[in-house]
C-alpha cells in the first residue's frame, strides 16, 4: 500500500467515525436516556422599583396544631367590642383614591387599639362591603381588626373569621368556624357562648403567649 493511499483510508474511517459519533448524539439508543452535562437555568425576573408589581409573599406554614388562637390575636392590630352608631359612604376623592365605608361603634370593651367608652370610626373598602362584610346601626359585635394600610382602611382578620356576634346578655356567640378554629384554646375551646369578660381573658392571655 502506497502512501496516498493509506491516506485515503485514513480519511474514509475518520470520515465513517464522525458520522457515527453525531447520529449517535441525535438519535438515541433502545434502553438508554440521553442525558445533557448541564440544565439550562432561566435567570428570575427581578421587577424594577416602583412599578408596584411585587412577587408572591410566602406565609409561613403551620401544622394545624401550631395555628390557632395566639397567632389570630397578635394578627389584630385592634380588638374591641363595641355597637354601631353611624355608618357612611365616602366616595373617592383627590384625599382617597377608592371608595369606601366609614363606620362609627361606642366602644363597650376596649381590648387593643380601642378604650372603652370611646366613640371609634373605622374605614373599609366598599367591596368588602358589596362583598358582603356589612354592619347595621346598633349591631353589637366584637371585633378582630387588621392595623390600618397606608390608604387608613382595615377589615377583619381572616374574613368573617375576626367578627363575632355579641348578644344582649353579654355572651359572644361562635359560629361552627370558630368553634372549629379556637377548640384548643384552654378557655374558649368548646363554649359557642362564652361570657364577654372569659373571652377578654382568652386574648389577653393569647397575647401574653410567644
Amino acid at each position: 500500500m502506497n502512501g496516498s493511499s493509506f491516506v485515503r483510508l485514513l480519511l474514509t474511517f475518520a470520515l465513517a467515525s464522525g458520522s457515527a459519533f453525531l447520529n449517535g448524539q441525535t438519535e438515541a439508543k433502545p434502553g438508554l436516556e440521553f442525558k445533557p452535562d448541564f440544565v439550562l437555568r432561566m435567570p428570575v425576573p427581578v421587577q424594577p422599583p416602583g412599578t408596584g408589581i411585587h412577587p408572591p409573599r410566602r406565609f409561613p406554614v403551620h401544622p394545624p396544631s401550631v395555628f390557632g388562637f395566639p397567632q389570630f390575636v397578635r394578627a389584630a392590630g385592634r380588638i374591641f367590642s363595641g355597637t354601631v352608631t353611624h355608618i357612611e359612604r365616602r366616595p373617592a376623592n383627590l384625599g382617597q383614591s377608592v371608595e369606601t365605608i366609614a363606620v362609627t361603634f361606642h366602644v363597650e370593651t376596649g381590648i387593643r387599639g380601642a378604650k372603652t367608652g370611646e366613640n371609634l370610626t373605622i374605614t373599609q373598602w366598599a367591596g368588602l362591603w358589596s362583598a358582603g362584610q356589612r354592619y347595621r346601626l346598633g349591631e353589637r359585635v366584637m371585633l378582630f381588626l387588621y392595623p390600618n394600610s397606608k390608604l387608613g382602611l382595615t377589615s377583619c382578620v381572616g374574613g368573617q373569621l375576626g367578627r363575632f356576634a355579641v348578644d344582649p346578655a353579654g355572651h359572644v356567640l361562635l359560629t361552627a368556624q370558630h368553634l372549629s378554629a379556637f377548640q384548643k384554646d384552654p378557655i374558649l375551646g368548646g363554649k359557642s357562648r362564652p361570657r364577654l369578660s372569659d373571652f377578654a381573658l382568652a386574648v389577653r392571655r393569647a397575647s401574653e403567649e410567644e
